[in-house]
C-alpha cells in the first residue's frame, strides 16, 4: 500500500465523479457531498488502492475513470460499507418490502 497512490486516487477527478454518481444512484440528497467525504476512505481501501496502483504501473492514462480498473461494484460496496459513518448525511433509502 502506498500513501502516494491513495492520495492520487482520492484526488483523481474521474474517480470522484464516479463516487458522486454512485451516491446519486444510492439516493443521496447531496451526492457530491457524499462522494467528496468518502473519497479518502474508498481510495484507501486495500483492493481499490491495489487496483489503482496496478493501473499506474501499467501507464493507464485514466485509472480512476477506467471501470476495468476499479469496478462500479467495488465503489458501491465500499460506499455502502462506509455510508453510515458519513456525518450529516442521511443513510441511503432502504428498498421497501
Amino acid at each position: 500500500m502506498s500513501y502516494n497512490t491513495i492520495n492520487q486516487c482520492a484526488n483523481d477527478s474521474a474517480f470522484i465523479a464516479r463516487l458522486t454518481g454512485a451516491a446519486a444512484q444510492e439516493g443521496a440528497y447531496d451526492p457530491q457531498q457524499v462522494g467528496t467525504y468518502l473519497r479518502w476512505t474508498i481510495a484507501g481501501a486495500s483492493d481499490v488502492e491495489a487496483a489503482y496502483a496496478s493501473a499506474l504501473a501499467a501507464n493507464n492514462p485514466n485509472p480512476g475513470g477506467d471501470e476495468s480498473v476499479i469496478t462500479d461494484g467495488m465503489i458501491l460496496a465500499k460506499m455502502q460499507e462506509n455510508w453510515v459513518d458519513t456525518p450529516g448525511v442521511d443513510p441511503p433509502p432502504q428498498p421497501s418490502e
